[in-house]
């Protein structure tokens, strides 16, 4: 009997995680779009108090609609966190409290307070809470990430076309939020010094920053986020000893330069001469090949081999957290109360 059960258990330890997602609005939609592409995910059913949102979401993929956030957790494995931002808190609290794994957008949560308060649930309920920075999963930032060693200059920029979407938060938590996550993540020191500015044009909150953030290891980030650009662009660029490397995150590329000290040139190389007895520098221009990935399917995708394998998410509730809490160092900076 224990030999069967032996080979029965790593097949139901793989069978397809229930799903609901909770949330049917623009971000909501492409979850459901994503997830029913992944064999790892069974949708059980969609939840939105707006009626006419979830009934396009269930005419076009056709999907369950449930009628209730308990009933919609109690019908599932995974919670998919995909509300406004102000019900982040709340929909995960219940989910983890019923015993759910959960899946929440950035940011986090609305304030401070409410995204420590689920970095403690996490703990306590000992399920997995993985955070929507979905830039991480981007393909040409993951193709630069192994030759990001050490940087001491950050450059991103991060512009959109106005969209009255998404315009209730300032452009800090809108969009210089997913630089703030790749910042933290590739620099792995803690913050020392935070300078930023930041101009309403359009809405109540600032529409355009700019923040310079400086890391204990002497390493300097200069980031710049604008809802209110007449192109959208978003690209990182890293400068460290021997090597420069851009990514496009928007355009999906990434390039490579390095530069290492040789006595006698190559000819055919490009070379800097450092001066007498310096020798020369020689530079390799390196475009690695993008594979053609869905960065929302990807991360989705990580997030039930971390439960299957019982591990930590790639991005943890506490990476969460801490996107957030730099955040509002920015905005406090700027002079912009936060709660």
């Amino acid at each position: 009997m224990n030999s069967w059960l032996g080979l029965l258990l790593p097949a139901l330890m793989k069978r397809p995680l229930r799903i609901g997602v909770l949330g049917a609005g623009h971000l909501g939609r492409i979850h459901v779009q994503q997830l029913r592409e992944l064999p790892e995910f069974e949708i059980v059913g969609v939840y939105d108090p707006r009626a006419e949102k979830a009934a396009k979401v269930q005419s076009e993929f056709g999907v369950p609609l449930l009628g209730s956030i308990p009933e919609l957790i109690a019908a599932s494995d995974v919670i998919d966190v995909v509300t406004p931002t102000l019900a982040h808190h709340e929909c995960a609290i219940q989910a983890l409290d019923a015993g759910k794994h959960v899946f929440i957008e950035k940011p986090i949560a609305h304030t401070l307070e409410e995204a420590r308060q689920l970095v403690d649930r996490t703990r306590s309920t000992g399920r997995k809470v993985q955070v929507g920075h979905v830039e991480r999963f981007n393909p040409a930032f993951l193709a630069a990430q192994g030759v990001l060693h050490a940087p001491m200059f950050i450059e991103t920029h991060r512009l959109s076309t106005f969209d009255p979407r998404g315009t209730d938060v300032s452009v800090v938590l809108d969009l210089m939020i997913h630089d703030l996550d790749i910042i933290l993540h590739v620099v792995g020191v803690p913050v020392a010094e935070v300078h930023a500015s930041g101009v309403p044009v359009v809405s109540d909150t600032p529409d355009i920053a700019n923040a310079r953030i400086a890391f204990s290891n002497g390493c300097v980030a200069n980031l710049t986020a604008s809802r209110i650009s007449l192109k959208k662009m978003r690209k990182s660029r890293f400068f460290q000893k021997d090597a420069y490397i851009a990514v496009d995150m928007l355009k999906k590329e990434t390039e490579i330069m390095r530069m290492r000290t040789v006595e006698t040139p190559d000819p055919f190389a490009v070379t800097m001469d450092l001066g007498p007895g310096k020798g020369h520098r020689e530079i390799s221009f390196e475009k690695p090949e993008i594979p053609a990935t869905n960065a929302i399917r990807e991360e989705l995708r990580s997030f039930a081999a971390a439960i299957h394998a019982d591990r930590q998410p790639e991005v943890p509730a506490s990476d969460g957290l801490a996107a957030l809490e730099l955040a509002h160092r920015v905005l406090e900076a700027m002079q912009i109360r936060t709660a």
